[in-house]
């Protein structure tokens, strides 16, 4: 039985990387064999990375200099980054003891890389070149290596000194998320001290008012932890320790500022970071201005060019550049599956816990689980694709908290002032019967629409309607199932807007139920509307994906374009929902919905359960 195990997930494996090939590759590190990895390392040739200490003036990121020489260069020479410094072995992890030889070995990928001409253009001629790369505090020492041979039959040539942050275990990347309680704020971050050397503790107060001290809870996994390769192979990378606090009793939109440290046990010094602030959240039902921006599918991207041969790299520094500059009218963020996709290369998570910092560490920055986060065969998970390269969740569920019950089951309710989330975990179960399911209609049941009048529906993969052409192809316009199982709830509950990712581009439908308009209208929507607006914004920054020829019915508007959504509760009456594109910031589709105080108040009383005075 577990040889035909094995079996299907090297076929499922050798399928993904065909069909990689042929098409476009988003996970630019797993287009290096770094396991055929041969030496032929040369005294002659030479690499150079300084300065050699970083973060010397408290910066967790910082560039470096990489010169470098070669007697025999050519076009396929590459540089890789690699962290921690000494990558060479004698054996690897998972090594066959029967099969195992005395040369060493690369047991891990870099956790970046560039090509040796990328900024030199006379490198062929020369032999000499160098990179300004940028560097980010990963808890561990660096060192850079010149590649001959391409990407698929690499040849170390030489490797530099080493280089490292001058506080590899400083506390980094703080990232927000609302608690479960409506009062309550979590703060996430991440360090190299394990509790046993230094106990996690945060400080924070009202802005200009008295601070006062939170312990802070700590997570970790192992390799073991994970499902299979390359995250339990050439993919790995200590992730540190994360540690979650539990921000209590905020008063509702209220300015706080905090910074997350460390008190060392031997000589009871404080490690901080840097202060930071945000805003607690409304109280529900608060009649005021609230903007939540959303989108799935965004990846990660490096700023100095390298690993820069897809175009996930660009669009995915749009969108965050577009969030940091509307960061002042913006409340909270929803992070929609498909996060970074490091797809087995754990080194990403850092990388992209760095990106967001400006946004994650002001407003709460929520997620939800995709197929590059979950899917593994025999893992759990509903779809029994290779697309998280055997995180199986494990990374995702460790370095975001989210107000669920259950870690493994990323589904969860979040209240937002007059919001109501709930957000689906499309990569389990959802069917009628199964837990998710009487999750989502009791989130939806539960709402007091008099409090509350938004209730939106958020998941990574489309359940509801999409003409993205490999939806369309499947004749039923979504994933199988999606429809059959919820659009009654919907109907039944009301929800206003349905929000998906997965698909890599934009695409609104009218209010629409079993396929069909029930107003084309398409602009100014007055409730109520007898059916769910269904939103797909998956151009986060990921590759594009194709729409199909035609357009149907319930289609109004598709922008084949990387961007994301905003929804603005104007008041209790009114929502205002924006497309903008992320190339430029500009509203490129919009729409409003209006609702009369006796359609909010009617919502409320059909949402409450039954009641005597007996009960």
């Amino acid at each position: 039985m577990r040889e035909q195990i094995y079996f299907v997930i090297l076929l499922l494996i050798v399928r993904g990387a065909i069909q990689q090939v042929k098409g476009h590759i988003e996970k630019p590190l797993s287009g290096i064999a770094i396991h055929k990895t041969t030496f032929d390392l040369n005294e002659q040739a030479h690499v150079k990375a300084s300065p050699t200490v970083l973060g010397s003036n408290g910066q967790h990121s910082e560039h470096v200099l990489v010169e470098f020489s070669s007697l025999y260069p050519s076009d396929d020479d590459w540089i890789g980054v690699f962290s921690p410094a000494d990558f060479m072995a004698s054996t690897c992890p998972g090594d066959n003891k029967q099969q195992m030889v005395s040369r060493p070995r690369v047991c891990s990928a870099p956790i970046k890389f560039q090509y040796a001409n990328f900024s030199s253009p006379r490198y062929n001629s020369t032999g000499i070149g160098s990179l300004k790369l940028q560097l980010i505090n990963q808890r561990s020492d660096f060192s850079v290596a010149l590649f001959s041979g391409g990407l698929l039959n690499p040849k170390l040539v030489a490797v530099s000194n080493k280089v490292s942050f001058e506080n590899p275990n400083a506390p980094v990347y703080p990232r927000l998320a609302l608690g479960k309680e409506r009062n309550e704020m979590t703060v996430t971050w991440t360090s190299g001290y394990a509790p046993d050397v230094a106990e996690p503790v945060i400080e924070w107060g009202f802005k200009g008012g008295k601070r006062k001290r939170s312990p802070a809870e700590t997570l970790t996994f192992k390799r073991d932890d994970l499902c299979g390769a390359p995250a339990r192979t050439v993919g790995w990378r200590d992730p540190g320790y994360i540690h979650t606090s539990f921000l209590k009793d905020l008063w509702p939109s209220s300015k706080y500022t905090y910074k997350v440290g460390h008190r060392l046990s031997h000589g009871g010094a404080f490690v901080w970071s840097k202060e930071y602030h945000f805003k607690s959240s409304p109280f529900p039902g608060q009649d005021s201005l609230q903007r939540v921006v959303i989108f799935g599918d965004m990846g990660k991207a490096e700023v100095d060019g390298s690993n820069d041969y897809n175009s996930i790299q660009r669009s995915s520094l749009n969108t965050t550049t577009q969030l940091i500059k509307d960061l002042k009218r913006t409340d909270a963020v929803f992070h929609i599956g498909d996060i970074c996709y490091a797809s087995g290369y754990l080194s990403q998570w850092d990388q992209f816990t760095a990106q967001i910092e400006p946004i994650a560490s002001t407003v709460p920055y929520m997620i939800a689980s995709g197929n590059h986060e979950r899917d593994w065969p025999y893992s759990g998970s509903f779809y029994q694709g290779v697309d998280s390269g055997g995180e199986c969740g494990v990374p995702a569920e460790t370095m975001f908290y989210v107000p669920n019950q259950n870690r493994d089951k990323l589904w969860y309710s979040s209240d937002y002032g007059m919001f109501r989330f709930c957000v689906a975990d499309t990569e389990q179960d959802w069917r009628e019967g199964t837990d998710q399911y009487k999750f989502i209609e009791h989130c939806f049941a539960s709402v007091n629409r008099k409090k509350q009048p938004w209730l939106i529906f958020l998941a990574h993969r489309v359940l509801g309607y999409s003409s993205t052409e490999f939806y369309a192809k499947t004749g039923h316009f979504a994933e199988p199932f999606g429809r059959v199982h919820l659009e009654k709830l919907w109907k039944k509950y009301k929800v206003d807007i349905a929000v998906y990712g997965h698909a890599h581009n934009y695409e609104r439908t009218c209010p629409v139920y079993q396929s069909s308009c029930k107003t084309y209208e398409k602009t100014n929507y007055k409730s109520p509307m007898d059916g769910t607006i269904h939103v797909v914004a998956g151009g986060g920054g990921a590759h594009l994906a194709d729409f199909s020829e035609q357009q149907p019915s319930w289609s109004l508007f598709r922008d084949y374009d990387h961007g994301y959504v905003k929804l603005t509760a104007v008041d209790r009456s009114s929502l205002v929902f924006e497309y903008k594109k992320s190339s430029d910031g500009r509203v490129h589709d919009s729409f409003k919905i209006s609702r009369e105080y006796r359609y909010v108040s009617a919502y409320g009383v059909d949402s409450c359960p039954a009641t005597t005075h007996a009960t």
